[in-house]
């Protein structure tokens, strides 16, 4: 597992392996996701701020099992969020509101 960590913050975790992980927190589909997100009322990413890509700490692979193990009960089986063939992503920090919300 994976951590995108930008100035010294942890954002977001995936279960991929570490050349998926790059391909995906390095894509600009990705990027630019991140770019119009809020924490708080505050932007994740600049733009232009350096960010990490690191191993996956024990906390933060224990959060991701813990919401896993989450909408495994909520389904009742294996739930939509965490897909079982590619890789999933979980948001380390509380986003105000995801673009596709509002509309």
């Amino acid at each position: 597992m994976y951590t995108l960590e930008i100035a010294g913050i942890a954002i977001a975790t995936t279960d991929a392996d570490e050349a998926e992980a790059r391909e995906i927190f390095e894509s600009e589909d990705f990027l630019d996701d991140v770019r119009g997100f809020t924490s708080a009322g505050a932007p994740i990413w600049d733009g232009v701020s350096a960010f990490v890509i690191r191993s996956a700490t024990e906390d933060e692979i224990e959060a991701f099992s813990e919401i896993e193990d989450i909408e495994d009960d909520i389904e009742g089986e294996e739930g939509d969020e965490f897909d079982e063939e590619g890789a999933n992503i979980m948001f380390l920090v509380d986003i105000d509101q995801f673009d596709d919300e509002g509309e």
